[in-house]
């Protein structure tokens, strides 16, 4: 009788050291599933449409570094620069099925998906990166980001990478000299209402095929920063730079939303200050490149010159007053910055 209970003791203590390890696995599994818990590693997809050596990618290339190095190793990013997941619009429907969990996207883009984003086409509104940069964390600025959280998407931060220059394959030196041109235009609403109200006929053509429509005559010029005009060798086809640095050119860091959601608020925490670094980052070192890729346009052969701002004015309060009706966003955001 001793023995048999003895017997009946010991698999009732093995059965609970069995429950209880049981029990332990299933609540550390849990955690990780729920993206709750310091103990959750993270494989973070990221695209963008820019080249390996276009500043958007050493941007990225920093946002992945902060992560990695503010989760002691748990959170680590994969890139894919120069579209290799397709074309914003491409990317935006992987964000909101959560196929990719973040990507930076053209401002240009996001005006397609809320009219808010249009106000950071008002021409002529910023004279510096460092202006721009000191909006972009306004509160207006943030209830623009908000407007795509219905979405299933997550608009972060912005940074900048360049402002909005003008080049030709004839020197054009007035806003007259332009009406009858056809330049290419990145695909926006805004923007291609700035340029018809110069007389100008906007085309939508792809970044890799900008090269060739200039070279053939298809286009008589381009809107272009200076950063793409170098790494895209833009100065062979189009002779002539135009510095009106008519806008900021800015792009937006998304991540999925319910990705972001699901995290832990110390995780979402460092998702946020990893972006603000990155940023920063790629706005002041842009900034600081300014004089640097001029003198590059410049070694190579191109003429770079100015336009006087005050030939603008008129196309300017021409575009004030049909955004500024568009959106109350817009109206806000042009009269907090427009001095």
């Amino acid at each position: 009788m001793n023995i048999y209970k003895s017997r009946i003791f010991i698999v009732m203590v093995m059965a609970a050291l069995l429950l209880a390890a049981c029990g332990s696995g299933g609540d550390k599994e849990s955690t990780k599933a729920s993206g709750g818990g310091a103990e959750q590693t993270y494989e973070l997809k990221l695209g963008h449409i820019a080249p390996p050596d276009h500043i958007w990618n050493k941007s990225a290339e920093k946002l992945g570094e902060e992560l990695e190095k503010r989760s002691n190793g748990r959170m680590k990013v994969d890139l894919y620069p120069g579209g290799q997941l397709g074309s914003d619009s491409d990317m935006v429907q992987q964000l909101e099925t959560g196929s990719l969990d973040i990507a930076f996207i053209t401002n240009a883009f996001l005006t397609s998906k809320s009219d808010a984003f249009s106000a950071w086409f008002a021409p002529y509104l910023f004279g510096s990166y460092e202006e721009a940069f000191e909006a972009s964390n306004s509160d207006v600025a943030k209830k623009i980001l908000a407007t795509l959280d219905d979405q299933g998407l997550k608009a972060m931060d912005y940074f900048f990478s360049g402002h909005r220059t003008m080049m030709f394959r004839e020197k054009i030196e007035t806003p007259d000299e332009m009406k009858g041109l056809t330049m290419r235009v990145t695909p926006s609403p805004a923007l291609e209402d700035w340029y018809r109200s110069l007389g100008v006929n906007p085309e939508s053509i792809s970044l890799p095929d900008v090269y060739q429509s200039a070279q053939t005559g298809v286009i008589d010029g381009m809107e272009m920063d200076l950063d793409a005009a170098i790494t895209s060798n833009f100065n062979e086809v189009t002779g002539y730079g135009a510095l009106t640095n008519h806008m900021v050119w800015p792009a937006v860091m998304i991540i999925n939303k319910k990705r972001f959601e699901d995290m832990s608020e110390d995780d979402q925490k460092i998702i946020e200050e990893s972006m603000a670094v990155a940023s920063e980052y790629a706005t002041m070192q842009r900034a600081s490149q300014e004089e640097e890729f001029k003198k590059t346009l410049e070694d190579r052969g191109m003429e770079l010159y100015d336009i006087d701002t005050a030939l603008f004015k008129p196309h300017m309060k021409e575009f004030d007053k049909k955004y500024k009706e568009m959106d109350p966003l817009i109206k806000e955001f042009i009269e907090t910055f427009r001095k």
